[in-house]
């Protein structure tokens, strides 16, 4: 069952948000496609921790995205919602395409942002940059020929196999019929964005915050050089591998990011 959100105003605009449990804040930028891929971390954290976890726009219930997207512009909302919230300083997990999101957040509000945990954040700007960016553009195409749900569900058939339906809707019931109806974001919003997004080791000097980077042992060859490229961009930050987990860490292994997080964030309270 999905945990029930209500809208909050930001910006013309409104998302949907639930703010769970008490604690530090901890603020789950909510990645591409996926809508509630971190709300099974959201439950486990919400006994520890004050979890907002929220859809960004063209996502669910809240408002509407107008393409291209603008990964500054992610990042900007999750700002105005948090002050909406009241929350003055957080900590930040982006997840895959939100892993951006929260790179950017960190850049542009230092002041916001208390600790950065990125899992497995994009490939852009990294030694694979060329290969994921062609299989974004051939992605990109199908979605020009057959309509954004027909490769939609290409797309996933190929990355997480023929029980992909059963896979989605275990870790968050309703989850396979919600990724086709937000497929237009994630193809005409999203991936414009993340191959728009500018960041390089200069912008990346101006995260100062304790950063984590968590990647999965088997999340495939597109990720191998992700943990170098962030070891270049922020040479302070904490590395962990999950042995056994995919790119799909959040949504598969809750637990494991879990054992890796509480710690990480004990030794950084915001208080």
């Amino acid at each position: 069952m999905r945990t029930s959100m209500t809208r909050v105003a930001i910006d013309g605009g409104q998302v949907e948000t639930v703010v769970l449990g008490a604690g530090d804040p901890i603020a789950l930028v909510p990645t591409a496609l996926t809508a509630d891929e971190l709300l099974p971390l959201a439950e486990r954290l919400q006994g520890r921790f004050q979890v907002v976890h929220y859809h960004r726009r063209g996502y669910a219930g809240s408002s509407p995205a107008a393409p291209p997207g603008s990964v500054a512009e992610d990042a900007a909302d999750c700002a105005r919602l948090l002050a909406a919230l009241g929350i003055g300083r957080a900590n930040v997990l982006g997840a895959s395409y939100s892993g951006a999101v929260a790179l950017q957040l960190a850049v542009d509000h230092p002041d916001l942002v208390h600790t950065l945990t990125l899992v497995e954040p994009p490939p852009v700007h990294g030694p694979a940059d060329a290969e994921f960016r062609a299989a974004n553009a051939a992605l990109l195409a199908d979605r020009q020929a057959r309509g954004a749900e027909a490769a939609v569900e290409r797309f996933l058939l190929s990355t997480m196999g023929s029980d992909w339906r059963g896979r989605l809707d275990v870790a968050v019931p309703g989850t396979s019929a919600q990724v086709r109806r937000d497929s237009r974001t994630f193809l005409d919003v999203d991936i414009p964005a993340l191959l728009g997004w500018p960041f390089d080791v200069a912008t990346a000097t101006r995260v100062r915050c304790p950063v984590l980077h968590v990647s999965g042992g088997g999340h495939g060859p597109y990720f191998d050089g992700v943990g170098d490229l962030i070891h270049a961009w922020l040479p302070h930050a904490e590395q962990v591998t999950i042995a056994g987990a995919g790119h799909d860490i959040a949504l598969t292994h809750p637990d494991a990011l879990v054992e890796v997080l509480v710690p990480f964030l004990a030794r950084h309270p915001v208080d």
